[in-house]
């Protein structure tokens, strides 16, 4: 009689080659991503000094390449007015009035003194300072806000006067280059009250400060347009 195998020998047949259950060396956990965290400013990571895998983020990055390309847009400008003012010895024309020279140098000076104050609101909050942010990007605002009404103040007595855009060249040239930077110092305006209302909230500190990184860059910008605007304008 055949001898019959054991439930075990079947059993242990089945398994030819059992699997080596290694124990787990201990180590760090696994990385868990980082969930994002944007506070609507563009930045995930905002203006943080402690991310420096990069040297220069991607919002600050976007503003650069967008201010590359209004400067390319000003040097169009800028090229055809002195394409028009080298070819024309008379400048003005001896009928068109003359520009407020003097008064629009007061109001450079204030234009400029609104870069300071916008400086002083990006150190306040590198320093954590939520007041002196407020106050210094209000100072900002409303140095700006002067600016464009002492703007349209002399736009309004020049047209007065006679020069308008249908004025030949001149008028066409004066009103063009000087209209299209106070667009941008408006939009610049009104992008500070932007931020200075978050500022009102506590929505930026020492860390997440990338609106008013961003606000200052934009703002540095137009304001140091306009000497260039201002020379060649009112002076040349």
């Amino acid at each position: 009689m055949a001898q019959v195998p054991s439930v075990a020998a079947a059993l242990e047949g089945l398994v030819d080659n059992p699997i080596e259950v290694r124990p787990r060396t201990p180590g760090p956990p696994p990385f868990a991503p980082e969930p994002p965290d944007d506070d609507g400013d563009g930045d995930r990571h905002g203006d943080d000094d402690g991310h420096r895998g990069t040297s220069l983020s991607n919002a600050r990055l976007g503003m650069l390449i967008f201010l590359g390309a209004e400067t390319m847009f000003f040097a169009g400008l800028i090229g055809a007015f002195l394409v028009y003012r080298v070819a024309n010895e008379t400048w003005p024309p001896m009928s068109m009035p003359r520009l407020p020279v003097e008064v629009t140098g007061i109001n450079t000076l204030i234009l400029l003194y609104s870069a300071a104050t916008m400086w002083r609101a990006n150190r306040a909050i590198r320093l954590g300072q939520q007041q002196a942010l407020r106050r210094m990007l209000l100072y900002t605002a409303v140095l700006g806000m002067v600016f464009l009404t002492v703007q349209g103040y002399e736009w309004v007595k020049l047209i007065g006067y006679g020069l308008t855009l249908s004025s030949g060249v001149y008028g066409a040239t004066f009103y063009t280059l000087i209209g299209c930077h106070g667009l941008h110092v408006f939009g610049a305006v009104v992008w500070l009250c932007s931020v200075w209302l978050r500022a009102t909230h506590q929505r930026y500190t020492a860390t997440r400060r990338t609106g008013v990184v961003l606000c200052g860059m934009y703002w540095l910008y137009v304001v140091g347009l306009w000497p260039v605007l201002y020379g060649l304008v009112y002076l040349y």
